[in-house]
């Protein structure tokens, strides 16, 4: 019976999952469509699973996935210099950003 309960859960954190990937990707509609359909998929794998302790399992492995997409994915995006860059929120990892310095770049190449 306490699994049944679940399946509202597992709903909040499908769509929660899917709002995360709609706000990481906006703009970005390759990533946006692959993103949707691995979450469907992982979703889909696991919907016969009926252990309530897998279940939560699960649930909190979809709760985590959800605050890292949210929170530390950035899309990059070209500019009209030919670099790349990226805006990330407050949301982001904190708003705590450590842009690597030149010297750094070029040791690990």
């Amino acid at each position: 019976m306490a699994a049944r309960g679940l399946s509202g859960e597992a709903v909040t954190a499908y769509r929660s999952l899917l709002r995360a990937t709609r706000k990481s990707f906006a703009g970005d509609t390759e990533m946006l469509q692959g993103s949707a359909a691995e979450v469907r998929k992982k979703f889909e794998e696991n919907r016969h699973v009926t252990s309530e302790p897998e279940i939560r399992k699960l649930l909190a492995e979809a709760r985590e996935a959800s605050d890292f997409i949210s929170n530390m994915i950035v899309q990059a995006k070209l500019n009209s210099r030919g670099g790349y860059e990226m805006k990330p929120s407050k949301d982001h990892a904190g708003a705590t950003l450590e842009i690597p310095s030149e010297e750094i770049l070029k040791k690990s190449a």
